[in-house]
């Protein structure tokens, strides 16, 4: 009998050695269950394999994110830790990351405005933002943003529940690759890059295609800070896009510095292509109580935007919270939570927000606004962003 089992399993070994060699059906079908970077890795197998890990790779066209909160053992902040071991699973290429984290813990010069010249290994090792350059591909335009409060989903879970940070440790990063009819650039403007050859390139004007912006500036609470900010917003406002954003503590990139240390500025993210849809609703100060913004809330359902591929973004002031709900904590994000029970949400509590009621769908925008009806304090703006 031994001597029977022998020959069959190296019959059974060399079929199967036959079929992972030859049969790209089979091979493309156990790729798909392989994390990007060890896709990359087995590319250099064999022609084959390179050829089935590239088409595995181009159907990886669904955003997803990665998030962190609680106090982390190491000095750095808890997201860089998550990402350090979760970025090795994902199952997508990031061509772009947006990444939002409380000041928490968030040692090193984290700000292009404020960032010198390192003199040492250690210094670059504490530094947030060479790490990020380490852990993420060279080609994935990055933009970060500090805030005072972190709104997250457990990362990969899109159905838990969403958890408001106002205070402690917390942080995510959604990441996006290349996906087909759509197109994202990252923009930054301070007081000398604002121009209109400037926003065209970023695709905020001239772009007929462009349905959202997501928009944080910073230091803007000044009378120049303000002109700027209008300067900004005011062709938005006048064009069927959604906007949304708010105001932060401070932001980061490692694609980009700044042009003038100190100085106030924008940041963002322009998505532009046919597929992409849009709503969102601002709870103003007389929400204060879970029945109101649970109405509030029920109209962005009624703008019946697909579930699938979908993130909601939530951008609330800081003084709002358990401070505008007699102390009970998450009431918004669990709202959001009860009427949309599989979309993740990710946002921040910040000093100022940017948005409207706004519906972007197909070829037509519900709700036109001037760029004082995009800026508000005290409120929290809540969206849906479709990807297609």
């Amino acid at each position: 009998m031994e001597g029977d089992a022998a020959p069959a399993n190296i019959l059974w070994e060399s079929k199967a050695g036959y079929v992972l060699s030859n049969v790209a059906e089979v091979v493309e079908r156990i790729l798909t269950f392989v994390p990007t970077k060890n896709l990359f890795r087995i590319a250099s197998v064999c022609r084959l394999w390179r050829n089935c890990a590239r088409r595995v790779l181009r159907t990886r066209q669904r955003f997803t994110w990665l998030s962190a909160s609680g106090s982390s053992i190491y000095e750095e902040h808890v997201l860089l830790r998550t990402m350090t071991q979760d970025l090795e699973n994902i199952c997508m290429l990031p061509q772009t990351a947006l990444l939002m984290v409380n000041h928490e813990n968030f040692r090193g010069s984290v700000s292009h405005r404020h960032r010198k010249a390192r003199r040492c290994e250690d210094e670059v090792d504490s530094d947030p933002v060479e790490k990020l350059r380490r852990l993420l591909p060279s080609s994935c335009k990055v933009l970060g943003v500090v805030a005072s409060g972190i709104v997250v989903t457990p990362s990969g879970l899109p159905s838990s529940p969403p958890q408001e940070h106002e205070e402690g440790e917390a942080g995510f990063s959604l990441l996006f690759p290349a996906m087909d009819g759509v197109t994202i650039r990252l923009f930054h403007f301070c007081k000398k890059t604002l121009s209109d050859t400037a926003m065209e390139e970023a695709g905020l004007i001239n772009n007929p295609d462009l349905k959202v912006v997501l928009m944080f500036d910073h230091d803007t609470n000044t009378s120049a800070g303000g002109r700027f900010l209008n300067k900004l917003l005011k062709p938005l406002s006048r064009s069927n896009v959604l906007i949304i954003g708010g105001q932060v503590e401070d932001v980061f990139s490692i694609n980009k510095t700044c042009c003038s240390p100190g100085s106030f500025g924008a940041v963002g993210l322009t998505f532009s292509g046919s597929k992409i849809q849009g709503a969102s609703v601002l709870l103003d100060q007389d929400v204060n109580n879970p029945k109101a913004a649970e109405a509030t809330i029920q109209r962005l359902k009624a703008a019946n935007i697909p579930e699938r591929n979908t993130m909601g973004f939530m951008f609330a002031c800081v003084g709002r919270g358990y401070s505008s709900y007699n102390y009970q904590h998450n009431v918004e994000a669990d709202t959001f939570r009860k009427i949309f029970s599989n979309i993740p949400l990710l946002g921040f509590f910040g000093n100022g927000e940017i948005g409207c009621d706004r519906i972007v769908k197909e070829n037509y925008t519900l709700s036109e606004t001037d760029t004082g009806g995009l800026q508000h304090t005290f409120t929290t703006v809540m969206s849906l962003v479709h990807f297609g």
